[in-house]
């Protein structure tokens, strides 16, 4: 009698093990994994607008859309990091702004972002992480996504060529993006 009643209990523990299971991929796949490829994003820069004290010609300007609970950041920071070493030293300005209502801090690498309290505009924001380019003449060039797709580097960024075409003098205008990618709700 005592053999029947035990595998009562050990399937019993069995089924509960696989239901915790399932519910934690569940959690997981929900929280960290997106569908890249379902998943378009507009992101329109129309009514982005720099700070009056930085508003008008001077450097080329990056602006850095960031929420400090999107998973997606991870790689986005490292890139950021690059760009900041590449580009600080030739006259870029790299600013951040966080997500209203959001707490947290950029990594230590990137410590020399100067942080914008909040910029005209960035209340609509589609998503991030995000970024938005201004050029000598303090004129939108760019805003949208790093890159396309689950990673994010200079291999498929599309800030390199801005900022090279920047730094060179030629116009960019890229203010409206449509991109598949990691990606966190701003709203």
């Amino acid at each position: 009698m005592s053999q029947s009643r035990r595998p009562l209990p050990i399937a019993v523990l069995l089924l509960l093990l696989a239901v915790a299971l399932f519910a934690a991929w569940h959690w997981y796949q929900e929280r960290y994994l997106r569908p890249f490829a379902d998943a378009a994003t507009l992101f329109d820069g129309q009514q982005l607008r720099l700070p009056t004290e930085l508003a008008g010609p001077g450097p080329i300007r990056l602006v850095h859309f960031w929420d400090p609970a999107c998973p997606c950041n991870v790689g986005n920071q490292q890139h950021l990091a690059e760009l900041v070493a590449r580009f600080a030293p030739r006259g870029v300005v790299f600013y951040a702004v966080q997500k209203p209502g959001s707490r947290g801090h950029l990594p230590a690498g990137l410590s020399t972002l100067q942080a914008l309290d909040g910029l005209p505009g960035a209340e609509r924001l589609p998503a991030s992480p995000a970024v938005g380019i201004w050029d000598g003449e303090g004129r939108l060039a760019y805003f949208g996504p790093y890159s396309e797709g689950a990673v994010c580097n200079s291999a498929n960024s599309f800030i390199e060529p801005v900022l090279e075409a920047l730094a060179a003098g030629r116009p960019v205008s890229a203010a409206n993006t449509l991109a598949s990618g990691c990606f966190c709700a701003w709203r």
